[in-house]
């Protein structure tokens, strides 16, 4: 896929040797946006369990000479209202010298063409309401804020 700056960008599923990167980068992802201290070797175990169950959530990644810029995750939700699966955009890390270039525009461009593969209904994503930037991004390439809100009971145990 090409960027817009005149850049190859190789797009894929991730596959068990991203597991590393893509851990380092959900921890530094929720420093930047949230000020969370996340547990590097949880987090690794998180991401290699999702690798192995695919129920679990499956990784987008783009390299740019080999080399992994961004990753982000995709889980399902099965509509029984429309009985058709929604796909949610999760943990979307880009390395901070590559923004701005087309990468996540190029991941999106991705999964799109995935849902559409896979006879997805929906690409829904959730983001900090803070963070301005990645809604500006989000809106940019089609998407729109939704009438839901969202609540959680967190950690239960």
């Amino acid at each position: 896929m090409q960027a817009e700056k005149g850049t190859e960008f190789e797009i894929n599923i991730g596959q068990i040797s991203d597991v590393d990167t893509i851990a380092r980068f959900q921890v530094a992802m929720a420093l930047e946006t949230e000020g969370m201290t996340l547990d590097l070797d949880r987090v690794t175990r998180g991401v290699t369990a999702a690798m192995h169950d695919e129920s679990k959530g499956r990784y987008v990644v783009v390299r740019q000479s080999g080399e992994v810029i961004g990753s982000l995750m995709l889980t399902k939700e099965w509509s029984d209202w429309n009985c058709q699966w929604y796909w949610w955009i999760q943990s979307v890390y880009v390395t901070p010298q590559h923004r701005g270039r087309g990468v996540y525009k190029a991941m999106f461009s991705k999964v799109k063409a995935m849902a559409v593969d896979e006879n997805v209904s929906q690409i829904r994503l959730y983001v900090d309401k803070t963070n301005e930037r990645a809604q500006r991004v989000y809106e940019k390439l089609g998407m729109s804020e939704t009438h839901y809100l969202m609540y959680e009971v967190a950690e239960l145990r």
